[in-house]
């Protein structure tokens, strides 16, 4: 089994622009009238400016500008007014600098922004005073170590954070630090986390806890989440899904617990109707039993599994019954592969 389109994204929707919801910046007008930083490309009100070495924000920039992309270069801070004027802002990209310093009221003039880019660089924390128009934000790769409680504050039209590849422990979410957010999507992966954290959004969508230290799926973890299609929990080190814990996730469609340490299929597939891909490879599972995936009786499963990852486990597999994939769509759906231990 080839992994599926529907996978093959994951990383993509870290980068740095989103194949979605980037407006059509070829259908504005441009009203520069020759504004544009130094050695910066400016059309249609998209301001060029990655890659020049910059240490600060550039002054001159037009005031209609809808995007300004200020990546790869070595700018430490973010002072009161780099943004002044640009009320018009709607993406804002600072990929890759030094920032450690953010000014309290740096943000205050981005009444439209909706997208902010600021990942790989040296933040200690979460930016104050995000703009209450952002829709998007991705902070990952930074040094954050806590998300404090009222930091994300009045930001009801937030949809989409990515956090992954910070220091955060379980510790350093403050209780109530989500509170008011309606996320459909969420990542912290690459983090220091032990365990799924409990107060995250119950609107999520798809969560991405992968590449952390997670031992253990306990029975109540999941609680909140039951609108979950998609949850990702694979490369942590979890040797036990409890029983009865996956039935809190009834929407889910795709299954990611593939480089961990399970003995064993975790119980409660088969009672997800709508379940199509599960990941279980590189894990330490030995058997698979005849009702392991798929339920008892016709009519209970909703969509039939497109996919199955095997590989990487000591399962003999001449020993599997084939009715134990019985609600596959094709046996190329399934990949068992070679184990070497």
């Amino acid at each position: 089994m080839d992994e599926g389109p529907a996978l093959q994204n994951d990383e993509e929707a870290s980068g740095i622009f989103p194949t979605s919801g980037v407006p059509d910046f070829e259908d504005v007008v441009t009203t520069y009238g020759g504004l544009c930083p130094f050695g910066c490309h400016c059309h249609l009100r998209v301001v060029q400016c990655s890659d020049l070495g910059l240490r600060m924000v550039p002054k001159e920039i037009a005031p209609d500008t809808k995007l300004l992309d200020l990546q790869n270069n070595q700018i430490t801070e973010l002072r009161r007014d780099d943004f002044k004027g640009l009320h018009h802002l709607y993406a804002l990209v600072l990929v890759n600098n030094k920032i450690s310093r953010v000014h309290e009221k740096a943000f205050s003039p981005l009444h439209r922004l909706q997208k902010l880019y600021i990942s790989k660089n040296l933040l200690g924390e979460i930016p104050a005073n995000l703009p209450p128009s952002l829709v998007e934000l991705r902070i990952h790769d930074n040094k954050i170590r806590k998300v404090p409680k009222d930091v994300f504050r009045g930001l009801s039209n937030m949809n989409c954070i990515e956090m992954g590849g910070n220091p955060l422990e379980n510790s350093g979410f403050e209780p109530g630090a989500f509170d008011g957010l309606k996320l459909n999507y969420l990542r912290i992966s690459e983090a220091k986390l032990t365990g799924v954290p409990k107060d995250l959004p119950e609107t999520l969508n798809e969560l991405h806890l992968d590449h952390n230290k997670i031992q253990a799926i306990e029975l109540e973890d999941l609680i909140r989440y039951g609108r979950l299609s998609r949850l990702g929990l694979g490369h942590n080190a979890i040797r036990m899904v409890e029983n009865g814990s996956l039935a809190f996730v009834p929407a889910l469609r795709e299954l990611h617990l593939d480089h961990n340490r399970l003995s064993r299929v975790p119980s409660g597939l088969p009672g997800l109707r709508f379940l199509q891909v599960v990941y279980l490879h590189a894990n330490d599972i030995t058997q698979v039993g005849v009702n392991d995936f798929c339920p008892v009786g016709f009519g209970v499963k909703r969509a039939y599994y497109n996919g199955i990852s095997l590989f990487g486990n000591p399962v003999p597999y001449w020993e599997v019954q084939p009715a134990a994939f019985r609600c596959v769509t094709d046996r190329l759906a399934i990949q068992f592969g070679n184990y070497k231990k």
